[in-house]
């Protein structure tokens, strides 16, 4: 015999994996943000001295 669904379980799943993957984006959105920092602040002290 099947088991009967559980909705509730498999939708708080599918909203933690949802979750998870948004803040995995969102922290990789944040790491490149801080890695392209230190360039700008290299061209800009460039510029100023020349």
């Amino acid at each position: 015999m099947a088991r009967a669904p559980n909705y509730g379980q498999e939708r708080k799943e599918r909203d933690r994996q949802k979750a998870a993957k948004k803040a995995e984006k969102l922290a990789a959105k944040v790491a490149a943000k801080e890695r392209s920092k230190p360039e700008d602040k290299a061209n800009a002290e460039v510029e100023t001295a020349e």
